[in-house]
């Protein structure tokens, strides 16, 4: 294997430019990596190798000429299949969409493109990106790359396991309840949920057409590497002229960020589902350090945090089942797969048919009530999940109250990441930690990520014996 493979997408992009590697050659490299690794894992279900060399061949010769096309120039990346890829299939995981093919990129994929990256594949989501766990009727289950046997996540854990298997520099993501962080924490790499407003929907399978659901779902990068998110976020960021709840707000610059007058909060948990000992133990690693690190880190919870995970639990629990059945009608899906089930209930369409408008009033309520602990925190670590990587099926058992630790703030609009921190005592499985700020401090989120990558490593890629069998990736 090439040891290029796990650079960060930022070198890799420096080197091309300056002649000492082409993207011919690293295209080339990421989808011989997808093809020895995806019959295991099931990750990548979609390639587009021809038009991706074709790419690399026409950025290579602007290199030539001097020429940048971007930060990215040159870089092969991976985008999650409930976002719209122009003449490749973007089904979303559900039976409806299996042969639709979108006219046009979403915007966040064009954005890429734009600058200067070479889309090879497309990766695994479940159903409509609704599951805890990577599934669906049209392409299968995608395994976890440090444990075949166990789940990667959802709904982004086709794009998460593709990451920490070197066949890809850089995804995007989606999150609606934790479907960026949960993935990276469970595989090893490291994600950012933006602020709600931060990035725009529109292509995405879960778009600005949500209703009381609208705020909840965003898209963000992920990447190995937290450098490659701070370089991309704010190429995806800002109003795109449809979907209307993105904001020209400013990027920060996580470089500007001093970490030394940073007030951190912390906490192992919640009071609503405990962590396993794995996670309690990095998590107080992670702020031993930080501490150490002459950092100003303080044990704290979130205040009102029961408050907002039930407010958070009845949204979810009554808008739902219809907002999942208007999806499935909307896309044309007749026969939803089984991870549905739990949303389409009888119970759960009825409550959809009579939805509270005061629910919402409460929410509003919360959410101005959490906001104030930024007037004494700049930001709080936390885990990502009660839990590491499980075996396959253990999430069909979950409540939104399992996913308390991130779902919470995606009902807050907080801006959120992931990063691995740590590894379990037994079974060598990654251990992340959640970093969350204030609305649109992306970049207090992005500096303290990259404080802890450091001060533990951060990514260590899987054990190329754990990649063995399974599946190979449908090429378009």
């Amino acid at each position: 294997m090439s040891r290029e493979l796990y650079w960060p997408a930022a070198r890799i992009s420096r080197e091309i430019l300056a002649g000492r590697l082409s993207s011919r050659a690293m295209v080339e490299m990421s989808l011989g990596r997808i093809r020895k690794v995806n019959p295991a894992v099931n990750a990548i279900v979609q390639l587009c190798e021809e038009r991706a060399l074709g790419e690399a061949d026409r950025l290579d010769a602007m290199a030539e000429r001097g020429q940048v096309a971007g930060p990215l120039h040159g870089v092969p990346i991976t985008v999650k299949d409930s976002l719209d890829t122009v003449g490749m299939p973007s089904t979303g995981g559900t039976l409806g969409r299996k042969d639709f093919l979108p006219g046009e990129d979403a915007p966040v994929v064009a954005r890429l493109r734009s600058a200067g990256a070479v889309l090879v594949g497309k990766s695994n989501t479940p159903e409509l990106t609704f599951s805890g766990e990577t599934n669906n009727l049209i392409y299968g289950r995608t395994n976890n790359p440090y444990d075949l046997s166990r789940s990667p996540g959802g709904s982004s854990g086709g794009s998460a396991a593709i990451i920490a298997c070197g066949g890809s520099f850089l995804e995007l993501g989606s999150d609606t309840g934790g479907s960026i962080r949960e993935p990276a924490h469970l595989c090893g790499i490291a994600g950012i949920k933006p602020t709600s407003g931060r990035v725009p929907r529109t292509g995405h399978i879960v778009s600005h057409v949500g209703g009381v659901m609208e705020s909840l779902t965003q898209v963000g990068p992920m990447a190995r590497h937290v450098e490659d998110l701070v370089l991309s976020l704010p190429l995806i960021s800002g109003p795109d002229g449809v979907d209307p709840y993105v904001y020209p707000v400013p990027s920060g610059n996580p470089d500007d960020v001093d970490l030394q007058r940073l007030r951190i909060g912390w906490y192992c948990d919640n009071g609503i589902r405990s962590p396993c000992e794995d996670i309690v133990r990095v998590t107080r690693q992670v702020a031993d350090r930080l501490s150490d690190r002459g950092l100003s880190i303080s044990e704290c919870r979130l205040p009102g945090m029961m408050e907002l995970v039930s407010l958070c639990c009845e949204l979810r629990e009554s808008a739902n089942a219809g907002f999942v059945m208007r999806l499935l009608e909307r896309h044309g899906t007749c026969e939803p797969g089984p991870d549905l089930d739990g949303y389409l209930t009888e119970e759960g369409l009825k409550k959809s048919g009579s939805f509270d408008p005061v629910l919402l009033e409460r929410i509003d309520e919360a959410r101005s009530q959490a906001l104030k602990c930024f007037s004494r925190l700049d930001a709080i670590v936390c885990p990502a999940a009660h839990a590491i990587a499980r075996p396959h099926g253990s999430s069909r058992q979950d409540t939104f109250e399992t996913w308390s630790y991130i779902i919470v703030h995606n009902l807050l609009g907080w801006p959120g990441g992931t990063v691995r921190a740590g590894t379990s005592e037994s079974g060598n499985l990654p251990v992340g930690v959640q970093v969350v700020a204030a609305p649109w401090r992306e970049d207090v989120v992005l500096a303290l990520m990259r404080e802890i990558e450091t001060l533990t490593g951060g990514f260590e890629p899987p054990p190329e014996s754990s990649l063995q069998g399974g599946q190979t990736a449908r090429v378009c």
